[in-house]
């Protein structure tokens, strides 16, 4: 008997080798299964904590110099289950700039974008349009636009940067160039698409484009806030409260094809039903105090903090304080998973 399984093994690994030579294979039975009955994803949940990260960031202010090209200077948030990125899709990093520096201009096939945690004072330009930014703030760099920043206040600033390079380097379709100037020049209408599409409600008649990413490149506090307050009058979601997306005024959709950006609320007390759903996410936490259970794992997080939601985890959120609002800012793909059909959510 042992002999016959020698034999067998012997000519398995025979056939193997010879397939070998002309780019082909046959299963072996070790071979992880091509299908499985529902996601099995090697992202972890994981929480970043604001008084770390808050440590870490002075750390690499006082060590690492602003340096021109396409380096700058971040803490990336690093997934444990993952060989790359903070998700399957996209990295999640935060960037530390100084007063006086310029973050130089480049452009990549990656599309970023970037939120405001802390600070004011800086200004960004995006394809020849330029905005101060400020805490709370939304701006983004759609693939393939030239993108720089420079800091004029006198106080350090952080914001959070998200790119889909994750997700373009499994296509391998990466692009970068950089540029000889460290700032573009600022067109003779400096926010163009603000003017045009800012108002959400009312955009140019005769306009022809139809997809895409969104033609708004700056999305401010103040009208997230509105929006937020706005919503706090309709009936509360049973899994998210209050959640709000970021849209493209052209098309209703997404604001990026490739990144989700969504803005939640969970008022005083709130405790959501649990649920999943195919798609990362990466929430940060603007102001408040709760819980989030995820496949059984309590995670309570205050004002700074990240959390890590891997695809098809089942999550619930709670806000701890029955006075208080909390506030969460989240980044996901689900855009992607949209668009290839493979979107999926149930109530756990």
């Amino acid at each position: 008997m042992a002999s016959e399984v020698m034999s067998d093994a012997r000519q398995r690994q025979e056939l193997a080798d010879e397939l070998a030579k002309y780019g082909v294979r046959v299963a072996q039975p070790d071979d992880p299964p091509l299908f499985t009955k529902e996601p099995k994803s090697t992202m972890q949940p994981f929480h970043w904590k604001a008084a770390d990260l808050a440590r870490l960031l002075e750390k690499i202010g006082a060590s690492l110099k602003l340096e021109q090209g396409g380096q700058r200077r971040t803490l990336r948030l690093t997934n444990p289950g993952l060989p790359y990125g903070t998700t399957p899709t996209f990295w999640a990093s935060i960037q530390y700039i100084l007063p006086g520096e310029i973050a130089s201009a480049h452009r990549h096939a990656a599309t970023a974008l970037r939120f405001i945690m802390d600070g004011s004072g800086a200004d960004t330009i995006v394809d020849g349009e330029q905005y101060v930014i400020n805490e709370g703030d939304l701006v983004l760099t759609p693939s393939w636009t030239w993108h720089d920043h420079e800091h004029k206040g006198n106080k350090p600033m952080i914001w959070l940067d998200v790119l889909d390079i994750s997700l373009v380097r499994s296509l391998h379709a990466t692009f970068f160039e950089g540029s000889s100037e460290p700032r573009q020049s600022v067109s003779r209408i400096s926010d163009r698409s603000y003017r045009e599409f800012g108002s959400g409600l009312l955009r140019p008649m005769h306009e022809k484009r139809a997809g895409g990413p969104s033609p708004v490149l700056a999305y401010t506090w103040s009208r997230a806030q509105e929006a937020l307050s706005q919503a706090a009058g309709l009936e509360p979601d049973p899994f998210d409260d209050t959640l709000l997306e970021y849209q493209n005024p052209l098309t209703g959709g997404p604001a990026l094809p490739t990144i989700g950006t969504a803005i939640q609320t969970l008022r005083p007390g709130a405790k959501c039903k649990p649920h999943r759903h195919t798609g990362s996410v990466v929430y940060y936490v603007v102001r408040g105090q709760g819980t989030t259970m995820i496949d059984g794992e309590r995670f309570d997080w205050s004002k700074g903090d990240f959390l890590a939601l891997p695809p098809w985890a089942v999550h619930a959120h709670q806000n701890r304080s029955d006075k208080a609002d909390a506030v969460l800012f989240q980044v996901n793909d689900i855009p992607v998973l949209k668009s290839l059909g493979l979107y999926r959510e149930e109530a756990a």
